[in-house]
């Protein structure tokens, strides 16, 4: 097969390249198609592929500002021509789904979840700080939005989701079926070390992360907090923080790797739609603290690899961290449930996935051929007839 890989944005690093890397392994020969790509920002990887990118790419100061380009993606994305390939394989998180392929071609979507600030608006603009004129602006192109991004939904011919939330977004706002695929995780890179007194947190310093909750709990703890990574909340957590709460900045993976296994447990206070940090934290048998929705449902079983808090507060977090500390949890038990998200476990899964679409798919055609040859004989014949 002909195929073409899709993605939002390449300006930044997180889960969702990860999950194209993977991807790119699985199909080598396929161009990745993609609004934006900002190749000082991304691995060097990437720079040895072939990367088509949209007329937007070429507006100044985008890879910077590429929220602000927002009523323009549905028009940037339907210029794309996908002629001449057999599968166009999209990883959503935005709009690039909105693709138009031709008739003959299939278009699966991985769905890292339907565009959060279309369908959860409230709570992201509430942990946005967005100023009141936008607030003002925004709903009428929210709403043209949500209408275009649930019309372009259809136009795919088959979805893999992510978590179990969002297998349930994509059948709310999508009213479309979906099989879960776990994203892809290098459990390999982990590995237990001995234990300190410490707890753990790597992530984006952004205001959905929930990094406030996690420091304001460990404020009125007193114990150990270990905070890496970089992002805009910094110096406000930090003005925030006690004297027991340490920032990194930002880490190299093998210290990530280094604290992660160290720890005595990691902190996931923010609702993810899967969140990799978790899976990471049990390659290295180390147990999580999270917040009990989302995708963490998928990826911590409580008791075993974790304990989850059930109100997205300060008070509920340390509440669940008193209840740690009587707890105990078997290491080479929680590395044995991380190797379910390994990334050939992915990889696997993605293949025989495809190769199942690809098939139903020529059968529907085939059937869908035999039924109009059965129509166009019958109306020959009613001719002949009539004649």
């Amino acid at each position: 097969m002909k195929v073409a890989l899709v993605h939002d944005w390449l300006n930044q690093i997180g889960g969702a390249e990860s999950v194209l890397i993977a991807l790119k392994e699985l199909f080598p020969e396929a161009p990745v198609y993609t609004s934006i790509y900002d190749p000082t920002a991304m691995p060097a990887v990437m720079q040895r592929w072939e990367i088509r990118t949209s007329a937007m790419d070429r507006i100044p100061r985008i890879h910077q500002h590429h929220q602000a380009a927002l009523p323009l993606y549905p028009f940037v994305w339907e210029q794309f021509d996908f002629s001449g390939f057999d599968l166009v394989l999209s990883n959503k998180s935005g709009f690039c789904h909105g693709i138009i392929t031709p008739p003959e071609t299939l278009h699966l979507c991985y769905c890292l979840t339907p565009t959060r600030y279309l369908w959860n608006t409230d709570s992201y603009l509430a942990r946005e700080n967005v100023g009141r004129l936008r607030r003002t602006l925004l709903p009428p192109l929210l709403t043209a939005l949500r209408l275009w991004d649930h019309a372009a939904a259809q136009r795919v011919d088959g979805y893999a989701a992510i978590s179990r939330a969002v297998q349930d977004r994509i059948e709310n706002f999508y009213q479309q079926e979906s099989t879960i695929i776990y994203p892809p995780v290098a459990t390999e890179r982990f590995a237990a070390g001995e234990r300190e007194a410490f707890f753990f947190i790597v992530s984006r310093l952004i205001p959905y992360k929930r990094i406030d909750l996690a420091v304001a709990a460990f404020n009125q703890l007193g114990l150990p907090l270990v905070i890496a990574g970089e992002g805009r909340d910094r110096a406000a957590l930090e003005a925030a923080a006690g004297p027991n709460v340490r920032f990194l900045g930002k880490v190299s993976d093998d210290e990530v790797a280094d604290w992660m296994g160290r720890a005595r447990a990691f902190i996931f206070p923010g609702e993810e739609d899967f969140g990799i940090t978790p899976v990471e934290a049990a390659a290295a048998g180390t147990p999580v603290i999270a917040f009990g929705r989302g995708g963490a449902r998928d990826t911590v079983i409580e008791g075993e690899t974790g304990l989850f808090f059930d109100e997205p507060t300060a008070d509920s977090l340390a509440d669940a961290v008193r209840r740690f500390e009587s707890s105990s949890f078997d290491r080479v038990q929680m590395q044995r449930h991380a190797q379910r998200f390994d990334t050939a476990q992915f990889k696997a899964q993605i293949t025989a996935w495809v190769e199942a679409q690809v098939t139903e798919n020529k059968q529907r055609r085939t059937q869908n051929s035999s039924a109009s040859s059965a129509a166009l004989n019958s109306e020959q014949d009613s001719s002949a007839d009539r004649a």
